[in-house]
């Protein structure tokens, strides 16, 4: 057997903004009067949902980018949502978005989220804000304390809590209830939780006295009738993001990386101290204090690693890097023991159960305990396929896993990273320059879409299919796809899930803007099934729905929207990294997949596309007065998308106009068999 090439990596990666930060970002300038500019934001999906949730409140927030400014009215301004409040998958969005409800008297929302956080208790924060005061109502099944949950807000009175757990989300909303109902708070925790609610608070002028008793628990107060004050932010990079890359650094065979800007509050980085307990070279450079957080750089190398024991107070500062530290555990020397940790069974996924089974099926040692696990350290090569239950940090935490030489490992659900890292494959391939194992996930390096290289040297294949409205891509897409026995990846399919949204808005189309459809956006997520990739909203399948007449009538305004493209786009390359897929769309060949390995653009005579459209949407023959008007609705469509129908230069255009579709995708079947060869594939 051919032994696995070395692991090299290098280069400088800049992670994403820190969720938690981020969020409160939003939320602090949203509560402030007057404008606060908010600098390299995390736009994931739970960051998404926050914002889209302070929309709904009656706050101005811009679409996220890069560099924007929050125009707060103060918490006097915020009003009761006339739709619900969509937390689509982000606990910290609902608890801490629950606390400043609770603090405005009179207002009242209904929280609602996706499956999985339907699912996660909300009793911890709902209790402390019901002694407060505030109306909280489980409006799900009897007995059931998470999501739907109604939340009414009212003149609180202070209160002084003493929480068995120390939960950082559960401390911030009885912070941010107390500051929008200008009444005092004591919150009293058995040990330190993560205090970016404090340090935010603090740098825009709130006033919070923080003190350690002699057993260790922590005192948080905050005194009444205060305000918070706007702040420019320059979010810093995420250490729990950080984690995964420096975990495969320090698992690698040679190299170094660096990440710059990187967030070091010392409630954060307790994976960094568990890394370097284990053996881990990592090392931190030029700390400095930005908007009383501290940052600086972190350098990590290649090193031996030991098991360890990771327990007590120390689980808060690491709890959400333990999934990786428990698949970096596989890779040291001797057993790892995580204790204490029972959190990890009330988040996104329950992760204990969840990381044990997943490596025993991989052919690991682990062994599941109530409150976490033991996993022994092993040169065997693993192999096998990850169930991430749509969790991001197990699809991250099991990639890195997968990127190591002699392991070949798929991931179920690589999109579900947009959560907090919505370029995570495309990082990891970047650093690894495509040189790691056969992981069975990773999107290509820049300038190389669509040529994903496997352990073996040969590439990966990327069919793009192009071509106007009712040529057939998505339909001789799905054919070939189904042929060459590899995925489908339908772009249409994401306009128009993000056009449905749109439509449920209520506002008249005439008026949409590219800020109001991509608010809707964080409610799109898809998943891979055995023979596509699968737009859902909220969780679920709307297929028959998305392709109704008053989607197809308005999937072309949302479509001709830069801003939209770009996120459809987004989706589209990293749906398109997990495997060998056939992609169809507008700008797949030219903007999506520029290098792509064949690309076809499909025409045909607009009278026959009207007449195949109408057979499809009628279940008939269509008479010749009903091809008209389909065709004259077609001219009018192709005008409107004419600049994104051009065929790439080095396309293959089919004319299917007076061929049959078994003939057609035989010519592109045939076209990418040869394709293969050329790559390298079997």
């Amino acid at each position: 057997m051919t032994p696995a090439p070395p692991l090299n990596v290098a280069g400088r990666v800049r992670a994403p903004g820190d969720k938690s930060i981020s969020h409160r970002a939003l939320i602090l300038a949203a509560m402030a009067v007057g404008p606060s500019r908010i600098r390299r934001i995390l736009p994931s999906a739970d960051v998404h949902a926050t914002a889209a949730a302070l929309r709904a409140l009656g706050v101005a927030v811009p679409a996220l980018s890069d560099d924007f400014v929050v125009q707060g009215r103060g918490v006097s301004a915020l009003h009761t949502p006339e739709s619900v409040l969509d937390c689509a998958n982000s606990g910290t969005t609902t608890r801490l978005l629950a606390g400043l409800v609770a603090g405005l008297d009179g207002v009242s929302a209904r929280f609602e989220g996706d499956a999985s956080l339907s699912r996660r208790p909300m009793r911890r924060v709902a209790e402390p804000l019901r002694r407060m005061g505030a109306r909280i109502e489980f409006e799900g099944a009897a007995g059931h304390e998470g999501l739907p949950m109604r939340v009414t807000g009212a003149r609180l009175a202070s209160v002084d809590l003493v929480n068995s757990h120390a939960s950082a989300q559960v401390k911030g909303a009885v912070l941010l209830a107390g500051l929008a109902a200008g009444v005092s708070v004591t919150v009293e925790e058995p040990h330190v939780s993560r205090d970016h609610s404090e340090r935010m608070l603090q740098a825009r002028g709130v006033a919070l006295r923080v003190s350690t008793r002699d057993n260790g628990a922590q005192v948080v107060t905050l005194d009444a009738a205060q305000q918070v004050q706007a702040l420019d932010v320059d979010v810093p990079a995420d250490p729990s993001s950080v984690t995964f890359f420096a975990a495969l650094a320090a698992l690698a065979d040679a190299g170094e990386l660096w990440f710059d800007n990187v967030c070091l509050n010392p409630t954060r980085i307790g994976a960094f101290d568990v890394l370097r307990r284990m053996g881990a070279a990592l090392i931190l450079h030029d700390m400095t204090e930005q908007g009383g957080e501290p940052v600086g750089s972190v350098c990590v190398r290649p090193s031996t690693l030991q098991g360890t024991h990771i327990g007590g107070a120390e689980i808060p500062r690491c709890i959400d890097e333990l999934p990786m530290l428990a698949c970096l555990a596989t890779r040291a020397r001797g057993e790892t023991i995580i204790a204490d940790a029972a959190e990890l069974r009330v988040k996104e996924s329950d992760r204990i159960r969840a990381v044990v089974e997943n490596l025993q099926r991989l052919g690991a040692t682990a062994e599941e305990r109530p409150d976490g696990m033991r996993i022994v350290g092993t040169d065997t090569a693993l192999r096998g396929q990850v169930e991430t239950h749509g969790d991001h940090r197990l699809a991250m935490a099991f990639g890195i896993l997968g990127a190591l030489p002699g392991n070949s490992i798929i991931i179920d659900d690589p999109g579900c990273v947009s959560v907090s890292y919505p370029t995570f494959w495309r990082d990891l391939a970047q650093v690894t320059s495509a040189a790691a194992g056969e992981a069975a996930v990773r999107t290509p390096p820049a300038g190389t879409d669509g040529q994903r290289t496997t352990s073996g040297g040969a590439r990966r294949l990327v069919i793009a299919i192009d071509g106007p409205a009712a040529s057939g891509k998505s339909s001789t897409a799905q054919w070939v796809a189904q042929q060459l026995d590899v995925r489908h990846v339908d772009s249409g399919a994401f306009y128009r899930a993000a056009t449905w949204l749109a439509l449920q808005s209520g506002v008249e189309p005439e008026h949409w803007t590219p800020e109001l459809v991509l608010a809707g956006t964080p409610r799109i997520t898809w998943r891979l099934t055995e023979r596509s990739v699968l737009p859902l909203i909220d969780g679920q399948e709307q297929d028959l729905a998305l392709r109704d007449t008053p989607v197809t009538r308005q999937v072309s305004r949302v479509a001709s929207m830069a801003p939209v493209r770009a996120w459809v786009n987004s989706q589209v390359r990293e749906a398109g990294a997990a495997v060998d897929v056939v992609v169809d769309g507008r700008d797949i060949g030219t903007a999506v997949f520029p290098d792509a390995a064949l690309k076809v653009f499909l025409i045909a005579d607009t009278w026959e596309r009207a007449r195949r459209r109408l057979i499809q949407r009628l279940g008939r023959r269509p008479n010749d007065a009903e091809i008209a008007e389909e065709t004259e609705a077609l001219v009018a469509r192709d005008a409107q998308d004419a600049t994104q129908s051009a065929p790439a230069r080095d396309a293959v255009t089919i004319d299917t106009t007076s061929v049959t579709q078994v003939e057609q995708v035989e010519r592109i079947v045939a076209l990418a068999r040869a394709t293969r060869e050329r790559l390298g594939q079997s």
